[in-house]
């Protein structure tokens, strides 16, 4: 068959070029997102995603050359790969993350698979078109420029509705499915509607029934997805899985056994209810001088900062980034914060912290900031562990104020604990007082305060009778082993955000 240029045939070949290249992206998106979700998502992962994806794509170019005697069936049999490794590439991470505990290599041989199989999309289209005489020699590079145009505009439409529609619709896992079935369906439509006269009858056959066959695995994934993931979430924990959602930021699940529930982002754990109160009031109280009465809680959208702060009558102000961790602190950890951020005396704003701090937060100065954040596993979080972000929060305290930061274990990870203390000192903090306490579920675990030159460390005048705290026990958190001494450390900037790499040379250590 003949294909006028301009004709209808040549559209519906652009739009199917476009989905599928939408498709490919999508992959690629999805990649990248479970590699923040399962590893940290750093910056030597994405570039070997980037990197690798990019040059897989011109590896892929280069291998579709001896296929070019028979572009048709080559090109749906490509698309029939593609959807199938594509589509099932977070599903099958997934599981292989929950089952071995490490799914890198896996993640780079997917990422390498899917990009020479785009690549060699181009390729087999355009001897496709010009075996179809849609374009004559002269004509091929305006044709091409037509082609590339129908791939990038693709790209851009998945890169759009990876964020907008598939994630926060489907979610990761169901959401790469949905994008695997319409990259076959579009080479569906490719084979059985312009592809069908340029290939032997029996070869057209078996390449639509490998079309079809793979649609209904990914069907079949797609009813089943819940199912699979939630038998593979339950084996990376040891407690039953009552919660589990992934937002647009992060993983979150809540597991309970008897009444131990315990609050998992991206699979690290956040607290436990056995002894969070150990963690919270030692977080909380020794910030607050004896007039405090205005506080911003930055991170902690477990609401259990803000329990304490209202024991004290003080006003909140609570920044978080993900809405879903203060739907859930409302709901399911509702009974272990006390409903603290419904209270009329918290104000709840849903914003990145660093954003909002640089456009002067309210205008307002506070008499204590309380920095609750996960630990910096990435360069995301490393922002929120850097100079210029202390330097802000720093800005934002009222005379005689005083700020405090969550500093991982003392012991396990002593150099991300003392860059924290280096760091907050280059933001310009006084006097920067290192203590540490001892959270079962945690092991050693140490916090950082900023403080007016000469302060102590004590509760404030009408704290309430603790679980855990009294000034003794403060006295004797500024206490360190001659195991743990301060160490003498650059601090963390966005420039050099060193706090990642301590923190993976701490874990590394651990298992040692």
């Amino acid at each position: 068959m003949s294909l006028a240029p301009g004709g209808l045939w040549r559209r519906l070949l652009l739009v199917s070029v476009a989905v599928c290249a939408a498709s490919g992206l999508v992959y690629e998106l999805a990649l990248l997102s479970l590699s923040t979700s399962l590893n940290g998502g750093g910056i030597v992962e994405t570039s070997l995603i980037v990197a690798g994806y990019v040059a897989a794509l011109g590896l892929g170019a280069l291998c579709a050359k001896p296929f070019l005697r028979w572009p048709a069936q080559t090109f749906l049999a490509v698309e029939t790969i593609l959807g199938l490794v594509g589509g099932t590439s977070a599903i099958i991470l997934y599981v292989t993350f929950a089952t071995i505990g490490q799914s890198t290599v896996l993640l780079v041989v997917a990422t390498a698979l899917i990009g020479m199989l785009v690549g060699a999309e181009l390729p087999l289209l355009m001897t496709l078109v010009q075996r179809g005489r849609i374009a004559d020699a002269r004509s091929a590079g305006s044709l091409l420029a037509t082609l590339n145009f129908a791939d990038y505009a693709g790209a851009l439409v998945g890169g759009l509705a990876w964020p907008f529609v598939l994630l926060p619709t489907l979610g990761l896992m169901r959401g790469t499915l949905a994008a695997g079935m319409i990259n076959l369906l579009a080479a569906l439509f490719l084979g059985a509607v312009l592809l069908r006269h340029w290939i032997p009858a029996r070869r057209f056959a078996a390449s639509i029934t490998a079309l079809l066959v793979a649609v209904a695995v990914l069907a079949v994934l797609l009813v089943r997805s819940d199912g699979i993931v939630t038998t593979a979430r339950q084996s990376l924990y040891a407690d039953p899985v009552i919660y589990a959602h992934q937002s647009d930021y992060q993983d979150i699940v809540v597991t309970e056994r008897g009444q131990d529930r315990r609050l998992f982002l991206n699979g690290g754990l956040q607290y436990s209810t056995r002894d969070e109160y150990r963690y919270t009031e030692s977080l909380v109280y020794p910030v607050l001088h004896d007039d405090a009465r205005d506080v911003l809680v930055i991170g902690g959208g477990d609401g259990l900062a803000a329990r304490e702060l209202l024991k004290m009558d003080i006003e909140v102000t609570q920044v978080e980034l993900d809405p879903a961790v203060i739907r859930l602190a409302n709901t399911v950890l509702r009974e272990d914060n006390g409903g603290a951020l419904e209270d009329p005396r918290v104000n709840v704003i849903v914003d990145d912290a660093f954003t909002w701090l640089r456009a002067g937060g309210e205008g307002r100065a506070y008499d204590a900031v309380i920095i609750d954040l996960p630990d910096p596993n990435n360069e995301t979080m490393a922002r929120l562990y850097s100079e210029e972000f202390y330097t802000l929060a720093h800005r934002v305290l009222a005379p005689g104020g005083r700020m405090v930061v969550q500093s991982s274990s003392a012991f396990t990870t002593p150099d991300v604990f003392w860059r924290v203390n280096a760091t907050l000192e280059a933001a310009g903090c006084e006097d920067v007082i290192p203590y540490h306490v001892h959270v079962p579920t945690f092991g050693d675990w140490g916090f950082n305060l900023c403080a007016p030159s000469g302060t102590q460390l004590r509760l404030p005048a009408g704290a309430p009778e603790l679980r855990y705290l009294d000034d003794e026990v403060l006295a004797a958190a500024g206490v360190f082993g001659r195991d743990n001494r301060p160490r003498e450390l650059e601090p963390s900037t966005l420039d050099r955000p060193h706090i990642v790499e301590d923190l993976r040379r701490g874990y590394r250590q651990a298992g040692q």
